[in-house]
């Protein structure tokens, strides 16, 4: 990689500058943001949060076009709108990606932001309504720095991540309306430092064991459904030794594993009583697929083992609580060298590439063939927690970073 130049230099600076004088303006509009409760599931509050990123865009002086699933309820907010933010102008797309939906929050006083020095404390602060504002920003920065333009930069914002993409994402790839002349993407996902070029698919179950209720005197007279259901996991863990033998190729975190992954009772439950014989249980089977598998085989497999024992005569159904595919991509396409040379220009540190442990939508670009890396901030480790925070000094340096990797990628 060749040194930063000290034209490089001079504007990276410039960009970065440009950015800290707009520090508290970034602050404020990622508490607003914080404030609103889009927890998935169930899926609130989406409408609201898609209104004031519109509000402020506009306001910001950017187009914005929205766009709206058919699954709509205006008297219950369950509305799932997407937001398409564009600067520039010409075929080329290179895009910005962010989701506005949160995990459920641990207390309502995480919907209250609160901060201390740089940090922000807040559901969503980390995952990912920091890495929004910095997409924003970012945009922002190039509209003030850019000089001649080959193409446009678009920010994607969508609802629905957490549970799959149905109302999002995925809904815009089936609409044709995803990645439209794409060059690249770039995802603001807590990557701690660290560029994700690669992640896991996910197939996800909610399986339920059915019996019959008894007396625990008359016991005879029932079906145990916990009993059954321990034939049904012993069959599964079968399954579970032969699919985590295998090894991805792809590097992984200090803190990962190589090994494909099936988790069982994630979550698990049933039964009214101690002294009645379960009438129902159930658990969840997560299943995390290297991007070395796929997911149409590995899929059925799973699902065979359950199926054999539906016929074997235990009675059972299950749900399919998220379902997507793997993907990786290289590091040493335009844009992920784009990318690691903009990171070392803003914080003087080349970034490894790395698997991400979970889902990104990174795979809905990849799978169109448009090279997709995430990288944002935050950590990982308190994206979830009940303490979730962002640094507002990290949020700065993403937004030069993604403002960097968008000219390098689209000046002339």
């Amino acid at each position: 990689m060749s040194k930063t130049s000290s034209t490089d230099s001079s504007r990276t600076d410039a960009i970065v500058a440009w950015l800290h004088r707009r520090k508290e303006e970034m602050a404020a509009f990622l508490a607003e943001l914080v404030a609103i409760p889009t927890e998935n599931p169930p899926g609130t509050n989406d409408r609201a949060c898609a209104d004031l990123l519109e509000a402020h865009t506009r306001q910001l002086h950017l187009d914005c076009e929205r766009f709206q699933t058919a699954e709509t309820s205006k008297e219950t907010d369950q509305e799932h709108p997407c937001l398409l933010t564009t600067f520039g102008s010409g075929e080329r797309s290179l895009y910005f990606h962010g989701h506005y939906d949160v995990v459920p929050a641990q207390s309502s006083q995480q919907f209250q932001p609160t901060r201390k020095d740089n940090f922000i404390f807040g559901r969503g602060s980390c995952d990912m309504k920091g890495g929004i504002v910095a997409m924003l920003y970012a945009i922002l920065a190039i509209k003030e720095h850019a000089r001649n333009l080959n193409g446009k930069v678009s920010l994607t914002l969508v609802p629905d991540e957490e549970t799959g993409g149905k109302h999002g994402s995925a809904w815009l790839a089936s609409e044709g309306l995803l990645g439209r002349n794409g060059i690249g993407m770039l995802l603001a996902e807590p990557t701690g430092g660290v560029v994700w070029n690669a992640n896991r698919g996910a197939i996800s179950l909610r399986v339920r064991i059915f019996g019959k209720s008894a007396h625990v005197g008359l016991q005879h007279q029932g079906a145990n459904a916990f009993e059954r259901m321990h034939l049904v996991v012993e069959r599964l863990a079968q399954l579970k030794c032969e699919v985590e033998q295998r090894k991805t190729r792809c590097h992984v975190g200090a803190e990962q594993m190589r090994n494909s992954i099936l988790m069982l009772g994630g979550l698990s439950g049933g039964g009214a009583n101690f002294n009645v014989v379960p009438e129902e249980c159930w658990f969840t089977i997560d299943r995390r697929i290297n991007p070395e598998e796929n997911l149409g085989e590995e899929k059925p497999r799973l699902l065979g083992v359950l199926e054999q024992c539906k016929r074997d005569g235990i009675p059972l159904e299950w749900d399919v609580l998220q379902e997507g595919n793997s993907a990786a991509c290289p590091e040493d396409v335009a844009l992920g060298q784009a990318l690691s040379s903009s990171v070392q220009n803003v914080t003087g540190a080349v970034p490894s590439f790395e698997m991400c442990p979970g889902l990104l939508e990174t795979r809905f670009y990849a799978a169109a063939g448009i090279p997709a890396y995430a990288y944002g901030p935050g950590l990982l480790s308190v994206a979830h927690g009940p303490n979730e925070y962002v640094d507002l000094r990290k949020m700065i340096d993403c937004a030069a970073i993604y403002a960097l990797a968008a000219l390098e990628m689209l000046e002339l």
